[in-house]
């Protein structure tokens, strides 16, 4: 009976280890060469879907993404739809795991958490993984952008396979017209918009790129000073007119609903025969 579970168990640790091998040769490359090294450290446990604490105590959040929120405490604050599922998927990745901390811009935030990317011992990405598992979103940041672009490769094979967030109503990818006829259900809430540049303006150093003929209801992004400053010289304003984009960022009302951009990792430029997805 013994040798008969043997033979059982054998194939099945065999298929399990060639999944974890085509895992890992599917994901991005981790982009050492963006990265500052942050040591090794055992996981002690998991806070939600981005958020470990590590055997020291310190806590770190796992820039680059932004999975499903828990309440954590907060009162009054609702769960967002698979949150639970995100903790579980990143406990079963990290739980109890040794990893190794790189930081790629600004290594802590206001709560005194480490800003990383997190790499386990056996050379898995971990916010490349919950972005392939479809449990979490691409977030970055002025002050933390390496990576992204593989992270939005993650993030997109996740999409297209429609595998865990991209299932949901919550987290589907807006057109303009959808938050300009239901502006204030979108206000304080992170979104992707895809659609076509209608127009741009440029006024006090700031670009201005418009969706609709209607400042003053109309969807728009706001490239603000700083932001244009880190797209280069090579940037021309006048490139995005009647260009399809992708960008994402907090929602907020100025007149119509809008979205800062802060930099250029929030936009994406998708083909023509590419249409959004809502």
């Amino acid at each position: 009976m013994i040798a008969v579970l043997l033979l059982i168990m054998l194939p099945c640790r065999m298929v399990a280890a060639q999944e974890r091998v085509a895992a890992l040769l599917a994901a991005p490359a981790f982009p050492i060469d963006e990265m500052v090294l942050g040591g090794t450290h055992k996981v002690e446990r998991v806070a939600d879907g981005d958020t470990v604490t590590l055997a020291s105590g310190r806590d770190v959040r796992m820039v680059g993404m932004q999975a499903p929120k828990l309440p954590l405490g907060r009162p009054g604050y609702a769960a967002w739809p698979l949150a639970q599922a995100a903790k579980a998927e990143l406990e079963r990745l990290v739980a109890g795991q040794t990893v190794t901390l790189y930081f790629g811009g600004r290594d802590m935030d206001r709560y005194g958490r480490w800003l990383a990317h997190l790499v386990r011992s056996d050379g898995l990405w971990l916010q490349a993984a919950m972005l392939e598992a479809g449990l979490a979103r691409v977030y970055s940041f002025s002050d933390n952008r390496s990576g992204i672009a593989a992270l939005l490769a993650a993030e997109a094979r996740a999409r297209a396979a429609r595998r865990g967030i991209w299932a949901h109503p919550f987290y589907q990818v807006r057109t303009p017209k959808a938050l300009e006829a239901e502006p204030q259900a979108f206000v304080d809430t992170f979104q992707i918009v895809r659609g076509v540049v209608d127009s741009t303006g440029d006024a006090g150093g700031r670009i201005f790129i418009n969706f609709g003929g209607d400042w003053s209801t109309d969807f728009t992004a706001v490239i603000g000073r700083g932001a244009r400053r880190r797209y280069g010289n090579a940037f021309r304003i006048e490139s995005l007119r009647g260009t399809p984009i992708e960008l994402r960022g907090w929602v907020t009302l100025k007149n119509g609903p809008s979205i800062d951009i802060t930099h250029p990792e929030q936009i994406v430029y998708y083909p023509t025969d590419h249409g959004p997805e809502e």
